[in-house]
């Protein structure tokens, strides 16, 4: 998919945090090709983060968020995340890459992440992942949460993404569905194109 990715920078610093079991499926992993896809984002493999030196620097250098829904959490699509801030720090996001079980133990686990602020936001979209189902139908990708993110902090100014990054974001995210279904719908031709590339 790298053929599709278009990096692109942000004044906001995006996080990944995978589980570890989402990394054995890095291929087709949204969360890497978010990671790929940011100029300034990235991405840490584990479960309890809680001494983790770079994520610690990260959040001691920064206006830190969580992208995780709670009743406190601060709403993009109701306001600006930037209102309050009383200091120039720019903002970091960090994502949550894993199921909702995975997600919920690795936030437990790792008293850092307690202490963030979260963020949500409200949205009506389907998930496009059309080879994977979701919990619900509300539910996004990593990929589709972080656009869903791009959108918002640019509409309040915190961003000034050009229009064709933020329409071609989820390109490599689509491409790689596409190529999963045609393997789904004639794995024979796959393996015959691996057997002939590694023999």
């Amino acid at each position: 998919m790298c053929q599709y990715i278009n990096p692109f920078s942000t004044n906001t610093k995006f996080i990944i945090l995978m589980h570890p079991k989402e990394f054995k499926k890095v291929k087709n992993n949204t969360g890497y090709l978010t990671k790929e896809s940011l100029s300034n984002a990235e991405l840490f493999v584990g479960i309890d983060f809680s001494q983790h030196k770079r994520i610690n620097e990260i959040i001691a250098t920064h206006e830190s968020y969580i992208l995780f829904p709670s009743e406190d959490a601060i709403n993009l699509s109701k306001n600006n995340p930037q209102a309050n801030i009383q200091n120039s720090r720019n903002m970091a996001v960090f994502l949550i890459d894993s199921t909702w079980a995975c997600t919920k133990k690795m936030f437990n686990e790792s008293e850092n992440l307690q202490k963030l602020q979260h963020m949500s936001f409200d949205s009506s979209r389907v998930s496009q992942y059309g080879i994977k189902e979701q919990p619900q139908t509300h539910y996004l990708s990593t990929i589709e949460s972080t656009h869903v993110v791009l959108e918002l902090l640019d509409k309040w100014k915190v961003e000034n993404i050009e229009n064709k990054n933020l329409d071609g974001f989820l390109n490599p995210f689509f491409k790689m569905i596409e190529y999963q279904k045609k393997l789904i719908a004639n794995p024979k031709s796959h393996a015959v194109r691996f057997k002939k590339k590694y023999k």
